[in-house]
């Protein structure tokens, strides 16, 4: 379906095409008339779906521009996460007469509270920062008419449950709410139950694992060749930008400082680095200032990085990690790469990213899982040659 034939408002379609949005991608198709007509979702969609855009669009249409108040608010986990939901709404907002704002910790506080006093209409927040102006009597939830819970699941792991139930409790009037995950477990299904009324559950993780715009490749690794493996394959590679994921931040650090020695465009981030760090690469990165990153799983989950044609696992992850790393790449239909080093101890986790995803790995070299699944000889004596068994 076309955002054409959507009998979208005139400034909104122009908007979107100036962004160049076309068609609605399926999470979209499937929640925008769901959204219009009030009722609460419960959406689940694979990453880089498209699923900021699938409530933001309806939003921006709903809101009232001659109330100066909140009408639309969205909670996400993360202060990148915070300000690329605004970003992305400003784009499609930017010929309406909708005020935004994102609010965070880390920022000065006076001037959120300035902006809010001035008058919003969608209110993107953290939990924290949020919680901190509704106690200072800053933030008046009255006229909200839709809340959007982003990142549900990753709202949860990181303890902000307690916080989310709070603010929706101070919204005692009936309203809608909105619920996107990329991932359902038992923690987000009580999350899904208590805060959704009858909701449309809508799930399109099952219809296909990961995206096919992306090709995933394995090779082979050990201790002593891994960097030369590293090195070759981005010297070889047609590299728009790259993200290199480690499992922990001391690796991040350690790995930071082989490839900047080779690629001075080279930067890390984890979240050991304080906020203004953080964001300040997330900006250079998606202005294509950086073209290496390497990174923690901080960068795994929801951000959205256009330019991105390569994901490298220099650590190989868990099932759920693997489609999310992977994920930043091949994104809204792009085409884009996975390379993933393994080790021998790798090969357990390996059998099981490739039992769920289904997706069709490309080897660079000899295929471990083949030379596992290979009978061993029998074993010979010293100096002797191997004969085998007369038939």
């Amino acid at each position: 379906m076309k955002f054409s034939e959507l009998n979208l408002p005139k400034a909104l379609l122009e908007s979107l095409q100036k962004i160049g949005f076309k068609e609605l991608t399926p999470i979209q198709e499937a929640t925008y008339p769901i959204i219009l007509t009030g009722r609460d979702i419960c959406a689940l969609a694979e990453t880089g779906s498209g699923k900021t855009s699938a409530c933001a669009i309806p939003l921006i249409q709903r809101v009232e521009a001659n109330l100066k108040t909140i009408q639309g608010l969205v909670i996400v986990p993360t202060r990148e996460l915070c300000i690329q939901y605004v970003d992305e709404i400003h784009k499609i907002a930017l010929k309406t007469p909708v005020e935004l704002l994102a609010v965070y910790g880390g920022f000065d506080k006076s001037i959120q509270v300035a902006k809010i006093k001035h008058g919003v209409h969608i209110l993107v927040a953290t939990p924290g920062r949020l919680i901190d102006l509704m106690y200072d009597g800053i933030i008046d939830l009255t006229d909200v008419r839709c809340v959007v819970l982003d990142e549900a699941d990753r709202l949860l792991e990181d303890g902000f449950l307690e916080g989310i139930e709070f603010v929706l409790s101070c919204i005692r009037h009936e309203h809608q709410t909105l619920l996107f995950s990329a991932t359902m477990n038992e923690e987000t299904k009580k999350l899904a139950n208590d805060c959704l009324k009858d909701p449309e559950h809508i799930s399109l993780l099952g219809k296909r694992a990961t995206p096919k715009s992306i090709e995933h490749y394995f090779t082979a690794v050990n201790r002593g060749t891994k960097e030369k493996v590293l090195f070759d394959y981005l010297d070889h590679e047609r590299i728009t930008q790259a993200i290199i994921f480690c499992n922990a931040r001391v690796m991040v650090d350690k790995l930071h400082k082989i490839v900047h020695k080779h690629f001075r465009d080279a930067e890390y981030i984890h979240a050991g680095l304080d906020q203004g760090k953080r964001s300040s690469i997330v900006r250079r990165f998606r202005a294509k200032k950086i073209c290496y990153l390497i990174a923690t799983d901080v960068a795994g989950r929801g951000l959205d990085f256009s330019h991105v044609s390569h994901i490298i696992n220099w650590d190989f992850p868990q099932i759920e990690q693997y489609t999310h790393r992977t994920g930043r790449t091949g994104r809204m239909g792009r085409k884009g790469k996975a390379l993933s080093l393994i080790s021998k101890g790798d090969i357990p986790a390996l059998r099981e990213v490739l039992r769920i995803t289904k997706i069709r790995p490309h080897w660079f070299g000899l295929d471990p899982l083949k030379q596992a699944d290979k009978p061993s000889r029998p074993h010979r004596r010293p100096g002797k040659p191997y004969r085998p068994p007369r038939r």
